[in-house]
């Protein structure tokens, strides 16, 4: 797979930022209903590139590699890093 694949993967499915497997796999699901052939709005051309694009991300998504350091936790954890009891640190 090339980054210009990966980049038209993307682009297909309309996904701009950050997602979750969930979130891939509900995207792809509400894209692939729409377009299913058998639907109004269907076609087959948009129906496979819809599925090739899903392909796509998920074989990235399950060989990406991912940093399993704090830095990265509290990339992914934004919360993570606040105190336990953060309520108390603000000055009301």
């Amino acid at each position: 797979m090339s980054y210009k694949d990966f980049e038209k993967a993307l682009e297909t499915l309309n996904i701009m930022t950050r997602i979750t497997h969930l979130d891939l796999k509900n995207q792809y699901q509400r894209l692939s209903k729409k377009y299913h052939p058998d639907m109004p709005e269907g076609s087959d051309e948009k129906f496979r590139e819809i599925n090739e694009a899903y392909k796509i991300i998920l074989e990235y998504m399950k060989n990406y590699r991912f940093s399993l350091d704090e830095e990265e936790f509290h990339k992914q954890n934004p919360f993570s890093n606040r105190p336990d009891d953060w309520f108390k640190s603000f000055n009301c």
